[in-house]
């Protein structure tokens, strides 16, 4: 019997489970990441940062001193995992909703992480982007997660902030890899997470201005389906597509891959992160 994969809980190691806060009151929980490296409060209900964002994180390719810039950040899972892994960056934290930026903005500072939090819709055109200090080739890395949850199969959450941060409409990834474009600087990279059946959507919205792209698909296990693609993608670049072998979250035994863990737990970095 495999484990489940969850793109919104991160059930953790037992020492994580067994460190996990809750404040009933708030509505929020402490959890612990990258084998309790990384401490993030966030929602108890709703969106949720789990293995999605951890897994991108050691997706991407961010070098001391580059500005990486996290679109759609939450509560700031993946880009303050990957400050964590490359100490030195240059973190941009965008969040469209308030509650979330400012849980960002906490844990960055509870995990003493410096790190700017934009409250941004990515969606947002040009000037806004510019009047938050993301302007044309502002960027080296850019990383996101965008809803991507198909609306026709995905019924619909009464929470309305979880329903944004899951369901995609018919222009979210175009308009997110979009905006990735026009604030990365030449040759700059882009990493990020989708669900695998959608991976002829993913070439259609990089076709226009990234190539050298790196695929990575993410199987539950060796029997199953690929359930999530990791892509890596250059601005500018014209080397061939790269499909790598597949990542197995578990054995065929039914044992969590042991390298997957050590990644999971902030021992690793994943084929796409290196350049």
């Amino acid at each position: 019997m495999t484990r489940a994969f969850s793109s919104e809980v991160d059930p953790g190691s037992r020492e994580e489970n067994a460190s996990k806060k809750e404040s009933p009151a708030a509505g929020i929980t402490e959890d612990g990441f990258l084998g309790g490296q990384l401490r993030l409060r966030q929602p108890r209900s709703g969106h949720r940062a789990g293995h999605d964002a951890i897994l991108l994180a050691a997706a991407t390719p961010a070098r001391p001193g580059d500005r990486v810039v996290d679109l759609g950040a939450g509560v700031g899972a993946a880009g303050l995992a990957v400050a964590r892994r490359v100490r030195g960056i240059d973190l941009v934290l965008v969040e469209i909703d308030p509650a979330l930026a400012e849980l960002a903005r906490n844990n960055a500072g509870t995990n003493a992480i410096m790190a700017e939090v934009i409250v941004l819709d990515v969606e947002a055109g040009a000037a806004a982007f510019d009047d938050s200090g993301l302007g044309p080739d502002s960027a080296d890395v850019v990383l996101m997660n965008p809803p991507f949850n198909d609306p026709s199969r995905h019924r619909a959450s009464p929470d309305g902030v979880r329903e944004r941060a899951h369901v995609a409409t018919a222009t979210t990834l175009a308009g997110w890899v979009h905006a990735a474009r026009r604030i990365l600087k030449s040759n700059g990279q882009l990493a990020l997470i989708w669900r695998a059946d959608g991976i002829a959507e993913v070439l259609a919205a990089l076709d226009r201005g990234f190539g050298s792209l790196e695929i990575l698909p993410v199987h539950g296990d060796g029997t199953s389906p690929a359930i999530r693609i990791l892509v890596r993608a250059t601005k500018g670049g014209r080397a061939p597509t790269r499909l790598h072998a597949a990542l197995l979250l578990n054995e065929e035994s039914g044992v969590p891959n042991k390298w997957v863990q050590e990644v999971l737990a902030g021992k690793g970095e994943l084929p796409l992160a290196r350049r």
